[in-house]
C-alpha cells in the first residue's frame, strides 16, 4: 500500500507561525521530483511542538496541495490514545492516504498497552495505519511479536522501523509478509533494510535530495543493487550530517542554506553550534548543494 521514497516532512516556521504558502511550495516540489509519499507532521515536521489546531492545519493543507496526485500520511501519534484518536480521526475526514501513528512516549506502557494502543485506533477509525517504532525518542522498542500481532488487524497496513535492529526487521517481514510495509525509519540503514524486505524508507534527506532517494529506492525495487549501492555511498555522507545535532536541526538548517525554506525552528529546539554548522556547509557544498 505504502512504498517506495517518501519524505518526512518538515514544517516551515516564519514569525514562530506554520508558514503555509512555503508549505504548498514545498509539496509541489515534491512531486516535481517524484517522492511517492509525503509524511506532515512527524518528528521531522516538529509534530511535538505544534498544537492540535496547527497539526490539523498542517495535515489538511498537505491533502488539499497535494490533491491526489501524491500520497499523505500524516502523523497522528501521541502518548494519549484520546489524542492520537482525536487526530486520527481528522486525518482521515480531511482525505489522509493513512496515518503514522508513533509509539507512545514518556510514559513507557508495556508492550500489552503498546497493542491495545493501537488496536483502538483500528477499531475506530477506518484508515490505514503505519506503527512508528523509534526507541531512541519513545523509550520503548515494540517488540517484533506486538507489530506481528497487531498486524492482523486490516487496517494496520506497515511499520516504520527505526529501531536500527537489521534482526528486528528480519523477523517482521518474515512473518508479516508481503503484504505488510515494512519501511525504513533510518536513511543510513533504507538499503540493508531493503535487502531484507523492506519496501522503502520515510526519509529525511529527502527533503534536500529527493530525486537521489527515489532513484536509490527505485533502482533496489527494479533489481539493479549496484546501481542502488552506488547511491547509497554516496548520499552516506550527507546522511550523517543530517544528524550532526537532533533531528531535524540539520535538516532544516540545510534547507535554510539553499534557500527553501526560512531557517527557523520552534524552542526547545535552537540553531546549531557554529562547529557543527561549518561541518555542514562542507557536507553540503561536498555534495553539490551549496
Amino acid at each position: 500500500m505504502f512504498s517506495g521514497s517518501c519524505v518526512a516532512l518538515v514544517t516551515p516556521f516564519r514569525n514562530n507561525k506554520v508558514d503555509i504558502e512555503k508549505l504548498k511550495e514545498l509539496v509541489e516540489f515534491h512531486i516535481e521530483n517524484g517522492t511517492d509519499v509525503i509524511v506532515p507532521c512527524g518528528t521531522t515536521g516538529e509534530s511535538a511542538t505544534l498544537s492540535i489546531k496547527e497539526n490539523e492545519e498542517v495535515i489538511e493543507t498537505v491533502v488539499k496541495a497535494a490533491g491526489g496526485r501524491v500520497k499523505v500520511v500524516a502523523g497522528t501519534g501521541s502518548n494519549c490514545t484520546g489524542e492520537a484518536l482525536e487526530m486520527t480521526a481528522f486525518a482521515k475526514k480531511v482525505g489522509a492516504d493513512g496515518v503514522l501513528v508513533v509509539v507512545p512516549y514518556y510514559n513507557k506502557p508495556t508492550q500489552k498497552g503498546l497493542y491495545l494502543h493501537y488496536k483502538k485506533l483500528a477499531e475506530e477509525v477506518d484508515i490505514p495505519i503505519i506503527i512508528y517504532n523509534i526507541q531512541g525518542r519513545t523509550g520503548v522498542n515494540m517488540l517484533p511479536s506486538t507489530i506481528i500481532k497487531l498486524a492482523e488487524m486490516k487496517n494496520i497496513v506497515g511499520v516504520k522501523e527505526a529501531s536500527g535492529n537489521i534482526d528486528q526487521t528480519s523477523e517482521i517481514v518474515a512473518a508479516c509478509g508481503d503484504d505488510f510495509d515494512v519501511l525504513s525509519g533510518d536513511d543510513a540503514l533504507t538499503l540493508p533494510i531493503m535487502s531484507a524486505g523492506g519496501k522503502g524508507v520515510i526519509s529525511v534527506v529527502a527533503n534536500i535530495v529527493p530525486k537521489d532517494v527515489k532513484f536509490m529506492v527505485d533502482a533496489f525495487s527494479s533489481g539493479d543493487v549496484v546501481k542502488a549501492r552506488g547511491m547509497h555511498l554516496k548520499l552516506f555522507p550527507l546522511i550523517k550530517a543530517m544528524f550532526y545535532e537532533t533531528n531535524p536541526i540539520p535538516v532544516k538548517t540545510a534547507m535554510g542554506l539553499m534557500g527553501m525554506i526560512p531557517d527557523a525552528m520552534r524552542l526547545p529546539l535552537c540553531s546549531m553550534s557554529e562547529e557543527n554548522l561549518e561541518k555542514l556547509k562542507k557536507a553540503l557544498k561536498a555534495y553539490g548543494l551549496l
